[in-house]
């Protein structure tokens, strides 16, 4: 049997201790591919690559059973907050 979702989530989990955490099966159930969107602190002070590297990393034992996993998303808590529309700086003139 392949990897299965709570098995890609157990591995985030206790390695990167995630505040938000989605995996998504995009393999149609057999395990094979999944999205995966993961916000944590352990991301501070890292590139981009570095924590796509650290998510990979933590899948490590299941990899060779999964054929793709794409990180949409790989953000620090800061990062996950929603930013606030910028304020028009003059009303329209009529």
């Amino acid at each position: 049997m392949g990897v299965t979702k709570e098995d890609v989530e157990a591995a985030i989990t206790s390695s990167l201790s995630p505040s938000s955490l989605v995996v998504t099966d995009t393999s149609g159930g057999c395990g094979a591919s999944y999205e995966i969107e993961v916000v944590s602190e352990k991301f501070e002070g890292k590139r981009l690559l570095e924590r796509h590297r650290m998510v990979n990393t933590a899948l490590a034992p299941h990899m060779a059973e999964i054929h793709a996993v794409s990180i949409k998303k790989a953000l620090t808590p800061a990062q996950a907050q929603p930013q606030p529309e910028p304020a028009a700086d003059k009303a329209p003139q009529a």
